[in-house]
């Protein structure tokens, strides 16, 4: 069984910068489309940043574009969120996802005016 570990998070200010990563068990991470979502306190888990297994065109929720960039590492089994430019409403807790609908556990942002 697939599974999912994030890591990366931690606490940072306003306009810094975190890469957060996601790990892979399994031999089949380059057949799989990913995606980060995240959750803020209080509110609904939200689409945030999709890659197909070819890593072609990926693409963003309108909130992240221009300032967050995923990609992937097949030969490591592991998704990345390059976040820039971060604002305290990024706070939240990002998780992982494939498209056969196998979430990772989270790791928490935490962004500071």
């Amino acid at each position: 069984q697939v599974q999912l570990v994030e890591s990366g998070g931690g606490l940072v200010q306003a306009g810094g910068s975190l890469r957060l990563s996601c790990a892979a068990s399994g031999r089949t991470f380059s057949s799989y489309a990913m995606g980060w979502f995240r959750q803020a306190a209080g509110k609904e888990r939200e689409f945030v940043a999709g890659i197909s297994w070819s890593g072609d065109s990926p693409y963003y929720a309108d909130s992240v574009l221009g300032r967050f960039t995923i990609s992937r590492d097949d030969a490591k089994n592991t998704l990345y969120l390059q976040m820039n430019s971060l604002k305290t409403e990024d706070t939240a807790v990002y998780y992982c996802k494939n498209n056969f609908g196998t979430w990772g556990k989270g790791t928490l942002v935490t962004v500071s005016s």
